[in-house]
């Protein structure tokens, strides 16, 4: 029998998740800041009841978490927290790198090298044009894109869902834009889709653990370096005005 269709509260739901994922992970929503449910439905023109559900659903993700009478937080993280996320990181995508490796068809080694070297170029902009938060969720969107794309041309539908499901791009995503504070070395990217067209699984295996340990390394330092207080302080100095919670995809 056909799935039934979704009805507009679910619609809504995943609309406002959407909202609420891409502020998070942009940066504009900082770790250990509460979530009021009331300005976020007066500014999506929404009830509470699909803010309500979308917290929920980011609460299974790991963005948020649900405390009582206080409502929701944005979900901080500990270099402990990082580490374990990135043990799995490390087994699930040095996997993926193998299937790739073994495979790819010459078309896909071809589409990798390219996301690569244009992942390298953003990474390269990024570290030029300061503390732009737009521009940092771009650059990051084309990062997880580039990883995905390994899960997909790996053939196994079974591990890129694991991926997908556990949302270890997401989470290192929002690592990335709470504690990377030096540039990625030339390159980076570039010599991880030369391993990953190789068409040797070892080397693919080798230099996709190499890219997983050196983010958790450098992330991980970054966040440990920060206290509970200066979460907010990484948004710019001085008081601002409340983040302002726009659907995904609106200007």
């Amino acid at each position: 029998m056909p799935l039934a269709a979704l009805d507009d509260q679910q619609q809504l739901t995943d609309r406002v998740c959407a909202a609420l994922r891409e502020a998070i992970t942009s940066g504009r929503l900082a770790p250990e800041e509460r979530i009021k449910q009331e300005r976020i439905a007066a500014e999506l023109g929404v009830s509470r009841t699909p803010v309500r559900e979308a917290l929920h659903l980011l609460e299974r993700e790991g963005l948020v978490r649900l405390v009582p009478r206080r409502g929701a937080i944005v979900q901080g993280f500990t270099a402990a927290d990082v580490r374990e996320l990135y043990e799995l990181r490390e087994a699930l995508e040095s996997q993926s790198a193998r299937l790739c490796a073994a495979r790819a068809t010459p078309p896909q080694r071809l589409e990798l090298k390219r996301l690569a070297e244009q992942v390298d170029v953003l990474f390269t902009r990024l570290a030029t044009t300061g503390d732009d938060p737009a521009f940092r969720f771009t650059v990051n969107s084309h990062h997880m894109a580039f990883h995905l794309r390994i899960a997909e041309y790996a053939d196994s539908p079974l591990v890129k869902q694991v991926i997908e499901r556990k949302h270890v791009l997401i989470m290192n995503w929002l690592f990335d834009v709470t504690g990377r504070r030096t540039p990625l070395p030339p390159g980076f990217h570039a010599r991880l889709a030369d391993a990953l067209t190789s068409e040797s699984p070892e080397s693919a295996d080798a230099a996709m653990r190499a890219h997983v340990r050196y983010g958790l390394a450098e992330i991980a330092s970054g966040i440990d370096a920060l206290e509970p207080s200066e979460w907010r302080e990484r948004k710019g100095k001085g008081a601002q005005a409340p983040t302002r919670i726009t659907p995904a995809g609106a200007p």
